[in-house]
């Protein structure tokens, strides 16, 4: 069988978890007092207590390469014949990198890597097509070409409620330009070629969603298709109402809300509400 593996950053629909194709390497939040798995030992309830504890912010770390290929050499072990490795963007994370250093101590083995120039919910999305195209029996070629044509149409707009986890952890991008300016105002962001931008500011967190919508409108159009994905941290009932808007204004196909993982969440915060649309497969 060939087999996927993710990570943790991943935001993939709750029926893909525990897919018996699918399996998911944790990152890691870090406190001057332990190192958490994430997802494994901290899920989305501890982790708003420890940001709210903790008198430092978390930091993240991606798995060293001797963790992936123990990860690999275990799911070769276990019948795989083949392993599609769908990752964070390298503009975000070190992720990709231990994969590639894993995968030259492991001459032979049939890996292949893809950067997904994304993360948190376009990252699901995309393991979530890719589940379905090698459910339907395409080949690993036929899903990395599939998964290149998504890259490159995958939009996305999120709103936070501050740009303060984003500068502390070190990927706020060009949105820095924006520090300073949001008084009383959310900031709009969205991924150009996986690395965070400034796409606008609001007035309001309404408003600001208003403006991701639009955004993704703007880029693909609303008389295709799409695969829809919302991602939100303490943020349920304001997903739930763009889910609801969403399917009003275009024709949705694979839609779902799912939970930031803490270590996305290490950089955005609470409050955070992101939306990502892309064309059907």
């Amino acid at each position: 069988m060939i087999r996927i593996l993710t990570d943790s950053t991943a935001d993939m629909p709750p029926p893909l978890h525990g897919h018996p194709r699918i399996e998911i390497i944790p990152l890691k939040v870090i406190t001057p007092q332990k190192t958490y798995l994430d997802r494994v030992d901290l899920d989305a309830k501890q982790f708003l207590n420890l940001l709210k504890t903790s008198p430092t912010l978390p930091t993240t770390s991606q798995p060293s390469a001797g963790e992936f290929q123990a990860k690999y050499q275990s799911m070769l072990d276990n019948g795989a014949d083949e392993i599609l490795s769908i990752h964070i963007s390298s503009k975000l994370s070190g992720t990709i990198s231990s994969t590639h250093a894993a995968i030259e101590e492991m001459p032979g083995a049939s890996i292949t890597t893809f950067d997904s120039l994304s993360t948190s919910i376009g990252l699901g999305m995309m393991v979530q097509q890719a589940a379905k195209a090698l459910d339907a029996g395409e080949s690993v070629a036929e899903v990395v070409k599939m998964l290149g044509a998504m890259r490159d149409q995958m939009t996305i707009g999120f709103v936070v409620d501050t740009l303060e986890y984003l500068h502390k952890g070190g990927r706020i991008g060009k949105a820095a330009a924006l520090m300073g300016t949001l008084l009383n105002v959310k900031p709009v962001l969205t991924l150009i070629e996986g690395a965070i931008e400034p796409l606008d500011k609001a007035r309001s967190k309404r408003k600001g969603l208003d403006r991701a919508m639009n955004y993704i409108a703007e880029k693909i159009g609303t008389g295709c298709e799409i695969a829809l994905g919302i991602a939100q941290f303490e943020s349920l009932e304001e997903a739930e109402g763009v889910y609801k808007t969403m399917h009003d204004r275009f024709n949705c196909a694979d839609a779902y809300i799912a939970e930031l993982s803490p270590v996305i969440g290490t950089h955005t915060g609470p409050g955070v509400v992101g939306i990502a649309g892309c064309p059907m497969p």
